[in-house]
């Protein structure tokens, strides 16, 4: 059993910078990803990340500004935020999955957070 709980997230203007954080308890060496889900819109696909962290892919909406990163010893993801926009708005949660390829689909994740609220203002 996995047990994944976010923090980092906040208010920040236009341009600022926020990091997320992922805490995960129980068997740690899964893939994770994070997600987002705004309001009025389906939850989508942000980052994710293999379980060495050798392997990382990114939504086009965010590449370039957000990085996915993990440090195993600490059981902790991350997602550095930087360059926000007012349309990055949304829940961030963190998931974890059983596949041993980077996936992009809330249908291939096992577990879930219970995510954090990201607001940009302009």
């Amino acid at each position: 059993q996995v047990q994944l709980v976010e923090s980092g997230g906040g208010l920040v203007q236009a341009g600022g910078s926020l990091r997320l954080s992922c805490a995960a308890s129980g068997r740690t060496f899964y893939g994770m990803g994070w997600f987002r889900r705004a309001p009025g819109k389906e939850r989508e696909f942000v980052a994710d990340i293999s379980d060495s962290g050798g392997s990382t892919s990114y939504a086009d909406s965010v590449k370039g500004r957000f990085t996915i990163s993990r440090d195993n010893a600490k059981n902790t993801v991350y997602l550095q935020m930087n360059s926000l926009k007012p349309e990055d708005t949304a829940v961030y949660y963190c998931a974890a999955t059983k596949s041993l390829t980077l996936v992009v689909l809330t249908t291939q994740y096992d577990y879930w957070g219970q995510g954090t609220q990201v607001t940009v203002s302009s």
